[in-house]
């Protein structure tokens, strides 16, 4: 069972496999899972990730709160020559934008690794699609490869903002995508693994605050931020860069931090944006306590 960093890359490099196939073959033996059964229910997650990522960029959707909405479809009107970023990260924020608010409605999604984070990982996958051209198997590889840092996170620390704050949910959703955007611009698995320390860097220490105890406000937002910090811990690790503190050690201080929030700061509404003045208005005006 590959629970490490340090596992993981041991087994690849000692049975000549690579990063994707590792993965594959080792969720087959842990769930019991064929290999054609394990792919295709891959193939199912990766369509649902792309309805969620397109339904509220085209029509605008209003959370059942009412406390959000509408944002995605904004996004995706912004004109690149608006845009500091540009086409391709305003449309990677939409997509995650989107399968947060398609959450927010009630609609279906692939949590992954929560419904909270859900978008990040789909916003970085379906871009890379676009810029790199990909096939459904490469796709599909970039899943297994992001599956890979989600165990670990999860067996070594937690994926659950009650626990460990936002850094853990939106922190593990980046390091995830960021570890299968460079193996999809076929980055060697310590660049990915860089790529996954630094993602989990940057966004170490975020609170759990969601106004209203709904996740919405400002999970949405969040999910567009994930991304961007996807994407630019990608670049970072493809460009050379190195974590000078190895991912499993990464983990562990993530666990850490988390463990060492009070709790308000963890998921329970009672602390950071959600005790604001106006958060409180507006759960007021929806009929939220």
């Amino acid at each position: 069972m590959y629970t490490s960093a340090q596992l993981l890359k041991q087994a690849c490099e000692e049975n000549g496999l690579d990063l994707a196939e590792a993965t594959l073959q080792h969720e087959c033996e842990k769930t019991g899972t064929s290999r054609e059964d394990y792919i295709e229910g891959l193939k199912e997650r990766l369509a649902v990730m792309r309805q969620a990522g397109e339904r509220a960029r085209k029509t605008p959707l209003m959370s059942l709160s009412g406390l959000t909405g509408g944002n995605a479809y904004k996004l995706d009107q912004l004109a690149p020559e608006n845009s500091y970023l540009g086409a391709l990260p305003v449309k990677a924020m939409a997509i995650a934008v989107s399968t947060s608010e398609v959450n927010a409605k009630m609609g279906k999604i692939v949590a992954a690794p929560t419904a909270g984070a859900a978008g990040i990982l789909p916003a970085a996958i379906l871009v890379a699609e676009e810029a790199l051209k990909l096939s459904e198997e490469e796709m599909i590889k970039g899943l297994l490869v992001a599956i890979a840092i989600g165990y670990i996170v999860a067996t070594n620390a937690t994926v659950s903002g009650a626990e460990g704050g936002c850094q853990v949910e939106c922190g593990a959703a980046a390091a995830m995508a960021a570890a299968a955007l460079v193996y999809l611009r076929q980055g060697d698995i310590d660049a990915v693994f860089d790529a996954a320390s630094i993602a989990l860097i940057n966004i170490m220490g975020l609170v759990c605050d969601p106004v209203g105890g709904l996740v919405e406000f400002p999970c949405a937002l969040r999910n567009a931020g994930g991304v961007m910090n996807a994407m630019s811990a990608a670049d970072l690790a493809l460009a050379g860069v190195e974590s000078l503190v190895p991912f499993d050690e990464v983990v562990q201080a993530l666990y850490a931090v988390g463990c060492s929030m009070p709790m308000q700061l963890r998921e329970t509404a009672k602390g950071g944006v959600a005790v604001t003045p106006s958060a409180q208005s507006a759960c007021q005006a929806c009929g939220l306590k």
